[in-house]
């Protein structure tokens, strides 16, 4: 309908179209003036046709008198010579005389329905061919009333297909009933006329006062579509907001809307505490749907794990304000998860788990992609707080020449690393527990490789490391990681080995990290074939942290006799 068709009848929301107030108004108003005034009219209409009825009587009255005394003179003449239809002649051309419309009628009646004379305008009568009064019934209520003694009186009948109205009188000399009526249609067609002259006056009236009144009481309510429409946009927006009141009048309209601004900063304040104690797609559904279920599926996500290094050293040192060093951290790492698609799915202490892919909170790209650049935001947050936690101890050093012991022992404390795990695959994503109290969680095998392979961060030495299903799901949409295999390990709880990989990415790949990267990938494959001397000549040369564990491991001695190329690990 466009833009000109809802500020006139509404905006369709859903199924449901809300009608303006003002048009509802203007509609009920309109109705109420046009009955009101039709019937006004209406009843005018009967009182004045019946006052113009009686006028009109006392006229047929006056005729008739006038009938009657010129047929009695007429029948003096005829006794004088008896000429009837000279009579007749003159009778029918007095009375035709006083006949004002076209369908006006004098009739001289006898008992017997024929007709002594008629006097009538226009060709209707004759082409009629009336030649006799055929309306029996209004025939016997004249003879009737004569019968009971009254001679004249008011008369209805039909004739020619016509009805009328008038006065009869009996005419005793000519022995008839002499009659002068008007053609009811005809006698009303003027006050019909004037009905519907007032009608359309009515009508342009109250088609002028819909307009004005449409703008008057537009603007009267004027902030009640101001608050409309930006409830509508908070709809579509499933955002809450404040409604734009500057310049309302102080009316009951205005209050309303003060009153849901009111209502709206508490709602708004308190789902964004929602949002900070639950993931986001469970806020977002929690808001459209009003309410949170116990439910879940299985999806197809990503896992991120990430744990802080040397956590335990870090609670013993700095005790309660361990809190205030995780939320340092936390904040901004959790702000680069989130701009990534991730939906956080539990904060424990040093431990943050993340999902990606999740169906409604999904960003678009490839989900682990997303989940490998979060890793390294991680990192660089970690990164950024340990060189800011530098810059402070060369200041104080500089200051006042050395650290206390103490102080020593908490500038290491507050040097955050972290690792990341990253696995993948298909998971139970949902609620779970009671209506009184859920909580948002992810299940599944995948779930614990993550932590897992997160472990492994701190073996191998390397900020991320992750299966062989974040490989092939990145591979499959970008070349923009490459991924170093670092070990086939068994990890604890599981009873077959994974291959495990580092996640780098491209740009960081120079010249020297290339050669090195070769260096190890060749003495990888002399590690899993046995040739672990070979394995251990090849480590030794890589400038690589994740090479020296391989170094401990092949020197100097022989790969085990049941030896694999699965490393098992002994701990998480």
């Amino acid at each position: 309908m466009g833009n000109s068709g809802d500020n006139l009848f509404g905006k369709k929301v859903g199924k449901t179209r809300v009608v303006p107030l003002v048009l509802k108004i203007i509609v009920i108003f309109v109705i109420f003036l046009l009955v009101s005034n039709f019937a006004t009219n209406y009843v005018t209409l009967v009182l004045a046709r019946g006052e113009l009825v009686k006028l009109m009587n006392k006229i047929l009255v006056k005729d008739l008198k006038e009938l009657y005394v010129y047929c009695s003179n007429q029948h003096q003449i005829y006794e004088y010579n008896p000429d009837l239809e000279g009579a007749q002649e003159s009778i029918s051309e007095a009375a035709g005389r006083e006949l004002p419309r076209s369908f006006s009628l004098a009739l001289g009646v006898k008992p017997e329905g024929g007709l002594f004379f008629h006097a009538a305008n226009g060709k209707w009568f004759r082409e009629a061919g009336v030649n006799r009064f055929s309306d029996t019934d209004a025939l016997e209520q004249m003879k009737e009333s004569r019968r009971e003694g009254s001679t004249e009186g008011t008369v209805n009948f039909t004739l020619a297909g016509h009805k009328f109205f008038g006065m009869y009188k009996y005419q005793p000399q000519w022995e008839m009933y002499l009659i002068r009526a008007e053609e009811t249609e005809e006698f009303n067609a003027e006050s019909w006329a004037i009905f519907r002259q007032t009608t359309y006056i009515i009508i342009g009236i109250a088609l002028f006062g819909a307009v004005v009144g449409i703008f008057l009481i537009r603007y009267i309510l004027r902030f009640l579509k101001t608050m409309t429409n930006g409830i509508m946009q908070m709809m579509d927006s499933q955002r809450l907001d404040l409604l734009d009141l500057e310049g309302a009048p102080n009316d009951d309209v205005t209050y309303l809307g003060a009153s849901f601004n009111a209502l709206s900063s508490t709602i708004d304040n308190l789902l964004s505490i929602f949002k900070k104690f639950v993931a986001q797609d469970v806020a977002r559904k929690a808001y459209e749907e009003r309410e949170v279920r116990l439910e879940g599926q299985q999806e197809e996500l990503t896992i991120f794990f990430s744990d802080i290094k040397g956590f335990t050293y870090m609670t013993e040192t700095l005790g309660t304000d361990i809190i205030k060093l995780l939320n340092l951290h936390y904040d901004k790492a959790i702000y680069h998860i989130h701009k990534h698609g991730g939906v956080i799915g539990s904060i424990i202490g040093d431990a943050l788990l993340a999902v990606y892919g999740v169906s409604g909170a999904a960003l678009e790209g490839n989900k682990s992609v997303h989940a490998i650049e979060s890793a390294y935001l991680v990192h660089q947050v970690a990164s950024e707080l340990r060189q800011e936690m530098s810059i402070r101890r060369e200041e104080i050093i500089e200051k006042r020449g050395s650290l206390t012991e103490e102080e020593e022992r908490i500038y290491q404390a507050v040097l955050i690393d972290v690792g990341v795990g990253i696995d993948g695959g298909t998971v139970f994503y949902g609620n779970i527990g009671s209506d009184l109290r859920m909580t948002n969680t992810v299940i599944g095998d995948n779930v614990n490789s993550a932590s897992r392979l997160e472990g492994l961060t701190r073996v191998y030495k390397v900020p991320v490391v992750c299966s062989d299903y974040i490989k092939e799901d990145v591979e499959r949409d970008t070349d923009d990681f490459y991924f170093l295999e670092i070990d086939m390990v068994q990890v604890k709880g599981k009873t077959e080995g994974m291959k495990v990989y580092w996640p780098i990415p491209v740009e960081r790949l120079d010249d020297d990290f290339k050669a090195d990267v070769e260096r190890f990938s060749r003495g990888l494959r002399a590690y899993y074939e046995g040739d672990w001397k070979q394995a251990y000549a090849d480590f030794s040369a890589v400038n690589l942290a994740v090479a020296e564990i391989f170094a401990e491991r092949t020197q100097p001695q022989k790969a085990p006799d049941d030896w694999n190329g699965i490393w098992t690990m002994k701990t998480k």
